[in-house]
């Protein structure tokens, strides 16, 4: 008798545990990291009291925070899993800019990704819901483009196309990774989507241009349209004159029109980039036009010009309304590159059962003579994906 009870207390103990893993792995909430503009090969200005401080320094101290999220406890802000453990984070999202453009003294990109993989890729310990290694999710900024294709400025060396190949056979995944003899922009441009938690996530090359929106129409019918969808690019909606293709093709980059040649559209609104605010309406009412016949793309997370914002893309003629999220950069922030305690990235989390939203500001040096002070909470926003 006393054998038949113990036989049942250990199947009762069993039992419970295979339920508690089971509710764990099939938790309704899925939580990711987005951060940009990592900016290998420069230096900060000042950081926790030393003066031109090292990118892999700043960004090593920044992914140490990172590591301590799960641990914290998120805020009572009406936002998803208020009041909660952060616990498991499912992904990171890198915004492109690992490696500086190579002006000046600024150290070749095939460094600049050594760093990046050194502090990234094998620096994150965070855990997903299931428990396995947090997945990483990067896009390609204008300055790993350039190092890959040149400058109108000198750089040295000229070309190093190292972070593109990097990012692109990672998040590619080809066959035959490419290397420096069988890369070529923009043929080889990374354009990648992912289902995760029933969101469709599309990973942009750096702008939603003409030509990668016959990539985003074709990866769309792939999905019923109540499926929500989120972009995740470099660029900020109001794209910038300068990344297009110089609409002078004899011309290409130089230093007189100022084009990079970093996007495959060419250019429509003017005859030279402009580079202080040239307009772009041309452009972004085909983005706008794209956006209307997919109403179920309902975010766009995005860095370049770097600071913390929420904010909602218009569009030129304000007859459009897609909630935008702009993230901070650890080197190059609008704010935070003159003020550190500024300094921040952020932390999405997504009821994927509601369809809520939870976007926050982890502001991770607010104390820099402390550079144990632990993350506080900033701005939030939350909306819905439905």
């Amino acid at each position: 008798m006393k054998n038949n009870f113990r036989v049942c207390i250990l199947f009762l103990c069993f039992a419970s545990n295979i339920f508690a893993q089971t509710s764990k792995n099939n938790t309704s909430l899925l939580q990711f990291v987005f951060t940009s503009d990592a900016h290998y090969g420069i230096t900060r200005s000042a950081f926790h009291g030393a003066t031109n401080v090292d990118a892999h320094l700043v960004n090593a101290a920044m992914v140490d925070k990172i590591n301590s999220l799960a641990q914290l406890t998120l805020p009572t802000d009406s936002g998803v899993n208020q009041g909660q453990r952060v616990g498991p984070i499912d992904f990171i999202v890198e915004g492109g800019d690992i490696a500086n453009r190579m002006e000046g003294p600024v150290q070749p990109a095939a460094k600049s990704w050594e760093q990046f993989e050194q502090d990234y890729l094998k620096g994150i310990k965070l855990t997903d819901h299931t428990g396995q290694s947090a997945s990483f999710y990067i896009v390609p900024g204008n300055h790993d483009i350039s190092n890959a294709i040149g400058f109108y400025r000198p750089m040295v060396p000229t070309t190093d196309p190292s972070s593109m190949i990097n990012i692109y056979n990672l998040m590619m995944q080809p066959a035959i990774p490419k290397t420096i003899e069988t890369f070529h922009y923009p043929e080889d441009r990374i354009n990648y989507s992912k289902d995760l938690g029933g969101i469709h996530f599309m990973f942009i090359n750096l702008w939603p241009d003409s030509v990668e929106r016959i990539w985003m129409e074709n990866d769309l019918k792939k999905i019923p349209t109540t499926i929500p969808v989120i972009l995740v690019t470099h660029d900020q909606p109001v794209c910038e004159a300068k990344h297009f293709d110089n609409p002078d093709e004899k011309r290409g980059i130089n230093g007189q029109d100022k084009f990079e040649d970093l996007l495959v559209e060419k250019y429509k609104d003017g005859s030279t980039a402009s580079t202080d605010g040239g307009k772009t309406d041309i452009e972004q009412l085909g983005l706008v036009a794209f956006l209307k016949s997919h109403p179920n793309i309902k975010a766009y997370f995005h860095g370049n010009s770097n600071y913390n914002e929420y904010y909602v893309y218009r569009g030129p003629n304000n007859d459009i309304d897609l909630n935008v999220f702009r993230v901070d950069s650890p080197m190059k922030g609008k704010y935070s590159s003159k003020d550190e305690r500024k300094l921040s990235f952020q932390l999405v989390s997504i009821n994927t059962n509601t369809g809520a939203m939870t976007v926050r500001e982890c502001l991770w040096d607010t104390d820099p003579t402390n550079p144990d002070q632990p993350i506080q909470w900033g701005t939030v926003k939350t909306v819905s994906l439905k």
